[in-house]
């Protein structure tokens, strides 16, 4: 069966999503994308160009913002002693949701994975490092997904913070293994964030 070109294309970028297959992607196509106003479809596409030109990482934590620094870091009511190392920036929001951290964040560029080619240079320690030096963080809570690629980068990360005079914890284990925490429910983030320990 052949699609004109330019639904073809549609097709095709609508599939690089995740969990988008062949089917939904021509679901989403001829069912959604080509029912909808042209001002629906111009909004879009300025939106996905201004996403594009406006977000960026935060140059202190590595957090999405559309500003010089995130919301987190420019934010003076947080608590300056506590560093949340997170492996992405969903994972952020994940916590916030739970109301339970108003320490400061430190986002992985990505998780250790020797099969994949990653190795500690993906972890950029000298980012953490220099936070540590440089401010009054006294505590650094490891809170990666409970993955292999998430365990291994969680004992890398302790190895090398045992050189600083800083208590580091990992999340209680109350969240399932191998699963993502941002797919964890909120209560559930909560109490492992509360019980939290030493490792």
């Amino acid at each position: 069966m052949r699609y004109p070109i330019a639904i073809e294309k549609l097709m095709r970028l609508l599939n690089k999503l995740p969990g988008v297959g062949r089917r939904t992607a021509e679901r989403y196509a001829f069912d959604f994308l080509l029912q909808w106003k042209d001002e629906e479809l111009v909004d879009i596409q300025s939106l996905l160009q201004e996403i594009k030109a406006s977000i960026k990482k935060c140059d202190v934590c590595g957090s999405l913002t559309d500003a010089d620094n995130c919301h987190f870091c420019s934010d003076t009511t947080r608590r300056r002693d506590l560093l949340c190392i997170v492996g992405s920036c969903r994972e952020v929001y994940a916590i916030e949701s739970t109301k339970e951290f108003r320490g400061t964040y430190h986002v992985l560029s990505a998780l250790l994975s020797p099969l994949d080619g990653r190795g500690e240079e993906v972890l950029e320690l000298g980012k953490i490092t220099n936070r540590i030096l440089s401010s009054e963080i006294t505590e650094v809570i490891v809170a990666l997904d409970s993955t292999l690629e998430g365990d291994t980068t969680s004992l890398f990360l302790k190895q090398h913070l045992e050189q600083f005079p800083v208590k580091v914890s990992r999340l209680a284990f109350g969240i399932p293994v191998g699963s993502a925490l941002e797919y964890v429910d909120g209560g559930t983030l909560a109490r492992a964030f509360l019980g939290r320990a030493t490792f």
